[in-house]
């Protein structure tokens, strides 16, 4: 894709990054994205997502156009399974509560559709109007709740495989919404195994890969024998020191590394 000139060379100059808590999370200012950034400052953008997990940018009020044009810096957009997209642009999709609903979208500890056999490796997400109180979003570094582990879990974990599927019920729930206004006839169930632990293909860190809301057990045991451990786990995943918390404002935009931590 050509893109005309930019003022990212200034951008990559004025770029601040403030750590949001201990384990995950930055917040980047000094960056528009109005304007594709430039090889360099995507670079530095990529560094500190990289670090941090999750990069938190300011004021960004996109159009479409714009809010694809920076995914694609990060990497190639793909479309949700269960909910058609905007129209003219299938791989957003809106994420929203209204005033009736009562359950909201993906509103349980996960990270996305690791049902898939390739789930995505990052989320993002432009916040357009959000209430005055509540709405906010936690995160959490699974990596860091990998190195928490002892010695002993680490090494029984190293060697198994979770089953993940589309179908089970609190997730489900969460998206009924959305699928009655704009789901997609498609509705077959998904199911994928992934490592429990996996290896960061570009930090090399390892980092827990289950999730409460779509992984059912482990490969080769039953959904009995796996709850207790798997139990143990989620919660173990979603402790206070391992997440930070966004506050979204309108023109809030959050990138978060999907294949280390989970929201």
């Amino acid at each position: 894709m050509a893109v005309g000139p930019t003022c990212s060379e200034d951008n990559a100059a004025a770029m601040k990054v403030t750590r949001l808590a201990g384990a995950i999370g930055a917040e980047v200012s000094g960056v528009d994205l109005r304007r594709p950034p430039d090889a360099e400052l995507a670079a530095g953008l990529r560094r500190v997502w990289l670090e941090h997990g999750v990069v938190v940018l300011r004021g960004q009020k996109l159009s479409s156009d714009e809010f694809l044009a920076f995914a694609a810096t990060v990497g190639q957009p793909v479309e949700y399974p269960f909910v058609k997209g905007l129209e003219g642009y299938p791989t957003i999709i809106e994420v929203k509560k209204l005033e009736h609903e009562r359950v909201n979208f993906g509103g349980v500890w996960h990270s996305d559709t690791t049902y898939l056999q390739r789930p995505p490796m990052a989320t993002m997400l432009l916040a357009r109007e959000v209430p005055p109180p509540g709405g906010d979003t936690l995160l959490a570094s699974q990596a860091a709740a990998h190195d928490a582990l002892s010695p002993g879990m680490r090494r029984l974990l190293a060697g198994m495989r979770c089953v993940n599927s589309s179908a089970k019920a609190d997730t489900s729930r969460t998206r009924e919404d959305r699928i009655a206004e704009a789901g997609k006839a498609d509705r077959r169930v998904y199911e994928a195994e992934h490592p429990a632990v996996c290896v960061h293909p570009e930090t090399g860190r390892r980092a827990l890969f289950m999730n409460v809301a779509h992984t059912v057990r482990f490969a080769d045991m039953t959904e009995e024998e796996s709850k207790p451990l798997l139990q143990w786990l989620h919660a173990h995943q979603c402790k206070e020191e391992f997440t930070c918390r966004v506050r979204w404002q309108a023109g809030t935009l959050v990138l978060w590394d999907n294949r280390s931590t989970q929201h």
